[in-house]
């Protein structure tokens, strides 16, 4: 049967209840669990990432950015918690926006997700690599491995039911935050604001006795910082993927989506404050691939007690890589399903109904990307690439996809305001459009650097290569999945 009214040339096929028998989930999670997601796909930007734009703007740049940043994602998230009790499946913010804007809207909002997490878990998995070699001070050459390794265990995890991924995700999330508490507690007694936060001077100088400026490149600077402030939030918007794993997911959504996102404001100021107040300060922290390590040296010395805490420090980074492998998982699966990628990817396990075939191939395009690179580049070279070109492939999905689901909101709100909404946003069509607006500036920000630019070669060469696999195949091949159902029933759940 065909869908007129969608438009572009898409067309469905009939499948019978076998073909959605081989590629069910179950259901497990609660607002426990959710809760736990969604921080622990976010906490690892917590350990890394978010500093390296303050060497030019300074700590009150990188407050400004956070504060902005804080607005579009509380904006976001409460939108996501609407239109994710409304439409309680799989796939995420390809579900809203195939509502919204049809298919054509809703595969290239996918596209956009599925850039953002493959690439944020391949650097995620390069932050880790980055730990673990700074405490069991192996070669640069080794680093590969660290990365293989990392791949096979957590697939193999995630690949476990989704009863052992959400054990291990709400283990290693509290173990990640355990580890942020004693840090923080630690720092505080050697915390010097003044000296150690201000010590970047205009230009990017290091000032050793601090006292610098607050904005030491003004209001540009600060700006300048939005897509680093997005490390600290970045994934929080995973958590409808679980969906369809979720007991109530109309009830537990909402309150597991809006919790997580509270936590992480509170930890992502007190990591902003406290890493850049001890020795020695801003300007070295701008520099590092292991920030909270380097705070701990910085407290304990380069001994062993600062290694071993470290360690624990790699917590918030597997936590992060853990939770990120599950969202791609089920963000291909959903796609699959629904015939936009191969059907293939969205068979799920036997017994344990987890989307393997989907979380190997996300595993292998991330894995795969970062060995290029290094390769290709050498060590030194690919370690700047990998940890700020990737890293800014990732944002740069992230904000076209955020653009996408503010706008998805807007247009859910005028296009079925019947629609059975059993969680309402506080901030409604003004938090969407703030969060449409701060995505937008933050994409500019992107632009004006010829690295962000470099990554954005990168996401329209992926573009490129989805867009022309489904004008080609998948828009013949859809299949009434729930999203689709959902969408050609007026926004009415079967």
């Amino acid at each position: 049967m065909s869908e007129p009214s969608a438009g572009g040339g898409v067309s469905y096929e009939k499948v019978d209840a076998a073909y959605f028998d081989k590629r069910g989930l179950k259901r497990y999670a609660g607002v426990f669990s959710l809760w736990a997601l969604g921080v622990g796909a976010v906490i690892s930007g917590q350990f890394s990432g978010w500093n390296l734009g303050m060497g030019v703007g300074g700590w009150g740049g990188m407050l400004v950015a956070t504060l902005i940043i804080t607005v579009m994602y509380l904006g976001l998230t409460f939108s996501i918690a609407e239109m994710a009790a409304a439409q309680p499946h799989t796939g995420g913010a390809y579900s809203f926006a195939r509502a919204a804007m049809g298919p054509w809207g809703g595969f290239i909002t996918g596209l956009c997700e599925n850039v953002e997490y493959v690439l944020t878990a391949a650097v995620v998995c390069f932050f880790i690599g980055s730990y673990l070699g700074g405490i069991f001070e192996t070669p640069p050459w080794a680093q590969p491995l660290y990365w293989v390794g990392a791949y096979i265990v957590f697939v193999g995890l995630n690949a476990g039911g989704v009863a052992m991924s959400f054990r291990f995700t709400v283990f290693v999330t509290l173990l990640a935050l355990a580890c942020l508490v004693v840090f923080w507690i630690s720092a505080l007694p050697h915390a010097d604001f003044m000296r150690y936060a201000l010590n970047v001077g205009p230009g990017g100088t290091e000032l050793p006795e601090g006292h610098g400026p607050f904005l030491p490149a003004g209001i540009g600077g600060a700006l300048a910082q939005l897509p680093f402030a997005v490390w600290l939030f970045l994934a929080i918007e995973q958590l409808p993927l679980a969906a369809e794993e979720s007991h109530t997911p109309a009830r537990d959504l909402p309150k597991g989506i809006i919790l997580g996102m509270l936590t992480l404001i509170v930890s992502a100021l007190l990591v902003l404050w406290l890493n850049s107040s001890i020795p020695a300060g801003t300007f070295a922290l701008s520099k590092s691939g292991e920030p909270i390590l380097d705070g701990f040296r910085a407290i304990y010395g380069g001994g062993a007690l600062a290694k071993v805490l470290a360690a624990v420090a790699v917590a918030g980074l597997i936590a992060s890589f853990h939770a990120i492998i599950f969202a791609y998982g089920r963000q291909i699966y959903s796609l699959s399903r629904a015939g936009y990628f191969p059907r293939a990817l969205s068979v799920t396990h036997g017994e344990r109904k987890t989307p393997e075939l989907a979380l190997i191939a996300g595993s292998l395009a991330g894995l795969l990307v970062m060995l290029v690179v290094w390769f290709s580049l050498g060590a030194e070279k690919g370690t700047a690439a990998i940890g700020g070109t990737l890293l800014n492939m990732a944002v740069f999905g992230a904000m076209l996809s955020y653009v996408a689901q503010g706008a998805s909101f807007i247009l859910l709100r005028r296009k079925f305001p019947d629609m059975e909404r059993p969680y309402k946003s506080r901030f409604g069509v003004t938090g969407a459009a703030l969060t449409v607006i701060i995505s937008l500036v933050t994409i500019v920000y992107q632009l004006k650097d010829p690295i962000y630019r470099t990554g954005v070669i990168g996401v329209a060469i992926w573009f490129a290569i989805g867009i022309a696999y489904f004008a080609a195949v998948g828009r013949k091949k859809l299949v009434l999945s729930p999203e689709e159902a959902f969408a050609l029933n007026g926004g009415k759940n079967a």
